[in-house]
C-alpha cells in the first residue's frame, strides 16, 4: 500500500439519494463537510431511481475527478468500480445499503461512521475484480432461483420497508414458486461438466461466502473465482438448502457442487437469461464468459489495513 495526498484529489461523490433508509443526502452533507475544505476540488453528484449510474460514474472520470467517493449499497459499489476499474481513477466505499458485502470484505468498515475514517490517513490499494461479459462485478454474478427473489424483494421492500428479515422471506417466497430449472454448461481449465440446477453464482467476495458458511472463499483469496451450482432443481430441496444456509449448516457435498478458477465460460438454457449482479439485475445473453481482473481497480483504505479478508483479491 502507498500513502494517499487527499490534498491534491479532485473528488466526486457519486452517491445514492434513495440508498438504505433514504439516507443518501444526509450522508453526502456528511461528506461535503468532511472533503470539501480539504481537497484540490469537490463535487457530489446524485442519482435516483432510472438514471445510468455507469454512465453517470464515467462521466465523473473523464471529466478528470481522480476520485470516486461510492456512497451506497453493493450495487452504487459495483458501478462506480465499472468506471474506475482499469483508469488511474481511485474509488472510495462508503457503505449505505442493507448488506453492504464489498465494504465488508474489503475492511473498510461496515457503517458510515467507520468508513470516514479513511480519509483520516487514506492509503492506495488495488484489488481484484471480476467481470462478466465485460461487465464488473464485485460480490456475485447469479442465475436460475436468484435473480427471482431480487424481484420478489424489491415487492417486499415496498410493503414492509428494507431489513435483512424481509430479504431472507423473500428468498424463501421466491423459492417456493421456482417453475423450471436451469440447464448449465460449465468450460473451466480445459474441463467440461453439465449441471441441471434450480441456482448457480459466481462469486468474487471470499466475507459472503464465509458469512453463508460456503466453501471457496480460500479460492478467491488466491485469486480465483468461485462457481456454486446448487444440487436441488425443485423448490423443495432448494428452501431446505437455503434453510440450511440461515443455519451455518449448509455443506459443500450436500447442497453446493464447487468449481474454482481464473476464467470460466458458462453457456445457459434459456440462453437469454436474466442475471442478478452484486443486488442488480439485468438480461444478457448466453455464453457467459467469467474472469478475473487481477490488481485492476483501486481503493482506499484506513492505514494499517489489511482488509478483512488477507489475500481475498487484494494486494
Amino acid at each position: 500500500m502507498e500513502r494517499y495526498e487527499l490534498a491534491k484529489a479532485r473528488v466526486c461523490v457519486i452517491v445514492n439519494a434513495a440508498s438504505g433508509r433514504k439516507a443518501g443526502p444526509a450522508i453526502a452533507q456528511r461528506l461535503r463537510d468532511r472533503l470539501e475544505s480539504q481537497v484540490a476540488d469537490f463535487q457530489i453528484r446524485a442519482f435516483g431511481k432510472g438514471d445510468d449510474l455507469v454512465a453517470i460514474a464515467r462521466g465523473a472520470v473523464a471529466d478528470g475527478f481522480d476520485l470516486l467517493v461510492a456512497a451506497g449499497g453493493d450495487g452504487t459499489q459495483a458501478a462506480v468500480a465499472s468506471a474506475v476499474t482499469g483508469t488511474d481513477a481511485a474509488m472510495v466505499v462508503i457503505p449505505g445499503g442493507t448488506f453492504n458485502y464489498f465494504a465488508r470484505d474489503l475492511g473498510s468498515g461496515e457503517t458510515v461512521d467507520e468508513a470516514m475514517k479513511i480519509f483520516d490517513a487514506p492509503h492506495l490499494r488495488r484489488i481484484h475484480v471480476g467481470e462478466m461479459n465485460g461487465m464488473i462485478f464485485l460480490n456475485n454474478c447469479s442465475f436460475g432461483a436468484y435473480p427471482e427473489i431480487l424481484k420478489r424483494r424489491e415487492s417486499i421492500y415496498k410493503r414492509w420497508g428494507r431489513s435483512r428479515v424481509a430479504a431472507y422471506w423473500s428468498a424463501v417466497a421466491a423459492l417456493w414458486t421456482l417453475r423450471k430449472p436451469l440447464q448449465l454448461v460449465v468450460r473451466a481449465d480445459g474441463t467440461e461438466k453439465h449441471f441441471t440446477t434450480a441456482l448457480a453464482f459466481v462469486a468474487k467476495s471470499a466475507y459472503q461466502l464465509e458469512v453463508f458458511g460456503l466453501e471457496g472463499a480460500q479460492d478467491i483469496r488466491d485469486g480465483k473465482l468461485a462457481l456454486l451450482v446448487a444440487r436441488a432443481q425443485r423448490p423443495a430441496p432448494l428452501v431446505r438448502a437455503a434453510l440450511r444456509l440461515a443455519m451455518g449448516k449448509t455443506a459443500r457435498y450436500q447442497d453446493f457442487d464447487l468449481i474454482a478458477a481464473e476464467k470460466m465460460e458458462l453457456e445457459t438454457v434459456p440462453r437469454h437469461e436474466y442475471v442478478a449482479h452484486d443486488g442488480e439485475k439485468t438480461w444478457m445473453d448466453s455464453p457467459f464468459k467469467v474472469r478475473v481482473r487481477h490488481d485492476d481497480l483501486a481503493v482506499l483504505v484506513p492505514a494499517g489495513n489489511q482488509g478483512r479478508q488477507q489475500g481475498s483479491g487484494m494486494s
